[in-house]
């Protein structure tokens, strides 16, 4: 009898829970602004490029440019609840990025004039399909979001959840010009936490310039065909981690050809190359730190020719490494804390430059 009443109680108090949650709208998430689309016009939005218009790309490649890296998505919201549906194309389960990053959700909320984490999640292999709770109640006053998009998957669709109700608008893209970032896992966000924290979007929040992802992992390697996709990028500058994949024989053969191209396209615009990071799997490695000096020794020599020959090309030297040397994820990637490592040591440096552009 009393485990009968037991019963019963739950019972009511499930039922009273389910009439109290608030039931949820989705809303196909294209009618909201897409903030950090390299190319606009691709047919599905979530792609960086059109991989049927340009060509070249390796099989890994052409999943990479599909994944929806760098991108997020602005709207603003009076919902106590924020949640997420997608239904996924191809997903990628790296075993040195966590699965919020991956393919999962990372929703910013701005308060104060500040960009906020608010809430993030990603659901199992079993449940990719179904829809999540990023964030709970909230006040119901309207607030500005910002969600980060996944990392290492490719969405066909896409749905934000807000209570019935509850208004749901897009907002104005919340960075300023449009700046191509083109580069490595670094820039792609291999061992991240969660989306938000690549430092092309540490970068932007700091800064508060609009960064178009294009990061390859693996892959940024100065191929002409990657140049002749950023040709075509409508952009204020470039950004290039594009030391940090290819060995140095590489960079010798590919490097000139690859700014030549890029600026017959983009006259009279900053292109800013970036040196590679300090790997700390070379300390201890001897042909690792062999490679790694080469490397980065033919980008130093390669980049005093090439700023003295091309007036608009830039090289600076991010740093991501703690005094402590305890930044590395895998002894290749930051942390995220090596992210913001990243994106604090080439701020002041690329708003100067762009500065002289009157990109501001």
């Amino acid at each position: 009898m009393k485990r009968f009443c037991t019963l019963i109680l739950l019972a009511l108090l499930l039922a009273a829970f389910a009439q109290a949650a608030p039931k949820l709208k989705f809303h196909d998430a294209k009618q909201f602004t897409l903030v950090g689309k390299l190319m606009p016009g691709t047919p599905n939005p979530y792609h960086r490029i059109d991989t049927v218009k340009y060509k070249g790309f390796d099989k890994k490649e052409l999943l990479q440019v599909r994944e929806s890296a760098g991108m997020s998505i602005a709207f603003k919201t009076t919902s106590r609840t924020i949640a997420v549906k997608c239904q996924y194309g191809e997903v990628e389960w790296p075993q040195n990025s966590t699965g919020i990053a991956a393919h999962g959700f990372d929703l910013y909320i701005k308060k104060d004039g500040a960009w906020r984490w608010a809430g993030s999640g990603a659901r199992s292999q079993e449940t990719l399909d179904k829809a999540q709770n990023l964030v709970t109640d909230m006040d119901g006053t309207e607030h500005e979001c910002l969600l980060y998009l996944p990392l290492f998957a490719e969405i066909n669709a896409l749905e934000i959840g807000v209570d019935e109700g509850a208004s749901i608008e897009a907002s104005p893209i919340p960075f300023r010009h449009r700046i191509a970032i083109f580069g490595s896992s670094y820039t792609h966000g291999t061992s991240t936490s969660r989306p938000g924290l690549t430092y092309p979007a540490q970068l932007a929040r700091l800064t508060g310039l609009q960064l178009l992802g294009l990061g390859c992992s693996g892959h940024s390697k100065l191929q002409p065909y990657f140049a002749e996709a950023l040709a075509d990028v409508e952009a204020d500058a470039f950004i290039f981690d594009s030391f940090s994949n290819p060995s140095a024989k590489e960079i010798k053969e590919r490097l000139f050809p690859f700014i030549e191209r890029i600026q017959k396209a983009h006259p009279g615009k900053p292109l800013i190359f970036q040196q590679t990071i300090t790997r700390e799997y070379r300390t201890f490695n001897t042909a690792r730190d062999k490679f790694e000096a080469e490397k980065i020794a033919m980008a130093e020599q390669l980049m005093a020719e090439a700023v003295k020959k091309y007036k608009d090309a830039y090289f600076i030297h991010p740093n991501a490494t703690a005094d402590d040397h305890e930044s590395s994820v895998d002894g290749v990637h930051p942390t995220n804390y090596g992210y913001t490592l990243w994106a604090k040591s080439i701020a002041p440096e690329i708003v100067a430059i762009l500065a002289k552009y009157g990109i501001k």
